[in-house]
């Protein structure tokens, strides 16, 4: 029987199914892995279903590798260095199309929240300070019929294009690095800059790491508009968070929603100071039926390794 590690605790039903045929060892720290700790475990396992924050980059591929497969517990996979993994012979996996509508719900879960200023609201009703409504308390935007723009046109984005449009009567453009034809009506413009500035919200739905590090720059939330709401369940890297805290205390955009950080789960304090930004602890995939779904497929790819089959979502 081979052995398995699982980096996190999962829900209980993966973490059965896993024994059912693996030698499993379930790491109990909640924080992700540390170079050290994930080339140890390359030594030291024949399979690793691993999890967002584990650092398997290129040096914790310098030693002895007794491991076959990194299944991916979640479809970004940006703290993996594949082209590492794959010269020491690893197979890596991922988990797409299952976290899609997950994604998409909290993309639009921030949109609201950031735009009709609901975290503000809470915080005022829980500090005891409502003193009752009246005509012109805590005015926000209204959602419907505004111009969304997306920033990557991959599944996610189009499962939040879906929703915008046809739940909200929002006009949708997107920026997509090559051209993509999509079911959702809406309309691709040229350029970054281009979306910015022609959106009244934004949102992000691209893969982290390489060309996109700090994609979201000082520049680019300079096109958009004072009213502007910017909203980021990509992943914490594709934006400058310094130029993001400075675009949001100086008024050059109006909110910001958040479920991915730079350097999670540090969050700026900077930020956290901010009014006018809604900050969640990464709740993108955060349903049980939908970790579920992500971590049988993960092990799903783990034993079409060990039958030495293809893997189903090889990356």
């Amino acid at each position: 029987m081979k052995k398995l590690l699982l980096t996190r605790a999962f829900p209980e039903a993966n973490i059965n199914a896993a024994k059912a045929r693996f030698d499993v060892t379930v790491r109990e720290d909640t924080k992700g892995m540390p170079v050290a700790e994930a080339a140890a475990a390359l030594r030291d396992y024949d399979a690793i279903l691993t999890t967002l924050g584990d650092q398997f980059v290129a040096d914790a591929f310098k030693g002895t590798i007794r491991c076959g497969v990194l299944a991916n517990f979640g479809v970004g996979y940006n703290h993996i260095d594949v082209n590492a993994a794959k010269a020491a012979g690893v197979q890596v996996s991922n988990t797409p199309d299952v976290v899609t509508d997950a994604t998409a719900d909290i993309a639009m879960t921030l949109i609201l929240s950031a735009c009709r200023r609901a975290g503000e609201g809470e915080r005022l009703v829980r500090a005891g300070q409502w003193d009752g409504w009246h005509p012109t308390q805590m005015l926000g935007t209204h959602v419907t019929g505004k111009r969304l723009g997306i920033v990557g046109m991959g599944r996610i984005g189009q499962a939040v294009a879906k929703r915008a449009h046809f739940g909200f009567d929002m006009p949708v453009i997107y920026f997509n690095r090559s051209q993509k034809e999509v079911d959702v009506p809406s309309r691709q413009v040229d350029t970054l800059d281009a979306l910015m500035s022609q959106s009244d919200i934004v949102v992000v739905t691209v893969p982290g790491g390489g060309a996109n590090t700090q994609l979201i720059d000082a520049e680019a939330l300079g096109q958009m508009q004072p009213t502007g709401v910017f909203v980021n369940v990509a992943r914490g890297d594709v934006v400058d968070e310094d130029a993001l805290i400075a675009a949001l205390r100086d008024g050059k955009i109006a909110a910001a929603g958040l479920d991915v950080y730079a350097k999670e789960p540090v969050v700026p304090a900077a930020l956290m100071a901010l009014e006018n930004a809604v900050l969640l602890p990464h709740l993108g995939t955060a349903a049980l039926e939908v970790r579920e779904e992500m971590g049988q497929m993960a092990l799903n790819n783990i034993i079409a390794w060990d039958d030495g089959e293809d893997l189903p979502q090889a990356v």
